[in-house]
């Protein structure tokens, strides 16, 4: 998929993901994944969560990269890229679906 046709999309996060703040940090929990299956805990930056939080299914992802610009301190390209990489990484485990 081309990065304009990525842009368009709308994103929402997948019920079998939960957040979690532990200590200070908030953490993404498969919560379909045996118990003690560490590896399957993620652990979410300032950005990473602001981004998540922004994951509603009704939101474009071009709208959530125009957030991350004036929200950051940071550039279009940068911001944009940051998401398409984080997003896709979200895909790839599950823990987003396209609306």
């Amino acid at each position: 998929m081309n990065t304009e046709d990525y842009l368009d999309r709308r994103l929402a996060q997948s019920p079998s993901f939960v957040t979690r703040e532990i200590a200070g940090e908030i953490i993404l929990v498969p919560i379909q994944q045996p118990a003690g299956s560490v590896a399957s805990i993620y652990t979410l930056n300032e950005l990473s969560r602001f981004i998540w939080e922004l994951v509603d299914g009704e939101r474009r992802v071009s709208d959530i990269r125009d957030a991350i610009v004036d929200e950051f301190e940071v550039g279009r390209e940068e911001a944009q890229t940051d998401l398409l990489e984080f997003l896709r990484q979200l895909e790839h485990i599950g823990a987003v679906t396209a609306t």
